[in-house]
C-alpha cells in the first residue's frame, strides 16, 4: 500500500493528524526534499527506510516502491503543500495502476493557504473578489496557450502563481499585456509558514524589481489582486438584516 500524503506548506505542524499517522507507520518513506521541511521526517518510525526523491527520477521512485510491496511494507509517499497541485502524482498513480499496487491520498495545507495565512487576509471578499486563480507561467515546462498569464489576467480575479518567483519579470510582463494595472497590489511570500517565512508587498507595477531586490528565486508564491488591500464590505452570512437558515432577519 502505498499513502500519498500532502505535507503542508513548511510548519512540520501543519501536517494534517490523519498524515502524520501514516507517516508514524509507514516502512518505507519518499519525500520530495528539495521542498518538504525535513522536521516531517521526525514523524518517521525507528528503521523506517527513508529516501529523497530530489535526485531520484520517476523509474527509481516506483522501483523503491516495488520492493516494498514485494516485502509486504507499506510506503509513504510525502508531496509538499497538497499533492493535488503541481505534486507531479499523476504519473505515479498511473503507473501504481498499470502494476496493480493500492494507494490512498491524504490532502494537505497548500501553499496558497499558508500564504494568505502570512498575509493575513481573505482572498474572496464581498463585492471585491470571489474567484482564486491557481496558476503559474510558463518556463522550461510551458502553460497550455489558453491559459496564459495575460488571457487570466483579464479576469481581473485573485491569482496565486506557483513555480514563478525566478520569472517575476515575465510575470509581470504577461499581467500587464493581459490589462491589470500597474497598480493592482501584489506580493511575495517566500516560504510561507517556515521559520524563515518572509512577505515582499508591492504592486504589479513593481513586482519584478522587488523580487530581484528580495533576492528570492524559488520557494515562494506570487500573489496579485486587490483582495491585499482589503474591503469595507460586511458578508451577508452575518449580516443582522439577512436571513439564513439558521436564522431570521432583524427588522
Amino acid at each position: 500500500m502505498v499513502h500519498f500524503i500532502g505535507a503542508g506548506c513548511g510548519a512540520a505542524d501543519l501536517i494534517t493528524v490523519r498524515g502524520a499517522k501514516l507517516l508514524s507507520e509507514a516502512d518505507v518513506i519518499i519525500y520530495a526534499g528539495s521542498l518538504v521541511n525535513p522536521a516531517l521526517l521526525e514523524y518517521a518510525k525507528a528503521g523506517c527506510e527513508i529516501h529523497d526523491s530530489a535526485g531520484m527520477t520517476l523509474e527509481e521512485v516506483l522501483s523503491v516502491i516495488e520492493r516494498a510491496e514485494a516485502a509486504g511494507r507499506t510506503t509513504a509517499r510525502l508531496h509538499t503543500g497538497d499533492p493535488s497541485l503541481y505534486g507531479a502524482v499523476g504519473e505515479q498513480f498511473r503507473a501504481l495502476q498499470a502494476r496493480g499496487i493500492e494507494y490512498d491520498i491524504c490532502p494537505g495545507v497548500s501553499a496558497f493557504s499558508g500564504a494568505a495565512a502570512a498575509l493575513r487576509c481573505e482572498y474572496t471578499l464581498p463585492e471585491a473578489c470571489q474567484t482564486l486563480i491557481i496558476t503559474r507561467t510558463g518556463g522550461r515546462t510551458p502553460v497550455p496557450e489558453k491559459e496564459r498569464l495575460r488571457e487570466l489576467a483579464a479576469h481581473r480575479a485573485s491569482m496565486a502563481l506557483y513555480l514563478s518567483a525566478g520569472l517575476a519579470g515575465e510575470v509581470q510582463a504577461e499581467l500587464l499585456a493581459g490589462g491589470c494595472p500597474e497598480e493592482t497590489p501584489a506580493a511575495v511570500v517566500y516560504k510561507a509558514t517556515w521559520p524563515e517565512e518572509r512577505v515582499v508587498h508591492c504592486t504589479v507595477g513593481t513586482l519584478a524589481q522587488a523580487v530581484a531586490d528580495s533576492g528570492i528565486t524559488r520557494t515562494a508564491l506570487i500573489v496579485v489582486g486587490d483582495f491585499l488591500d482589503g474591503c469595507p464590505a460586511r458578508s451577508k452570512l452575518y449580516d443582522p438584516h439577512f436571513s439564513t437558515g439558521y436564522r431570521e432577519a432583524q427588522p
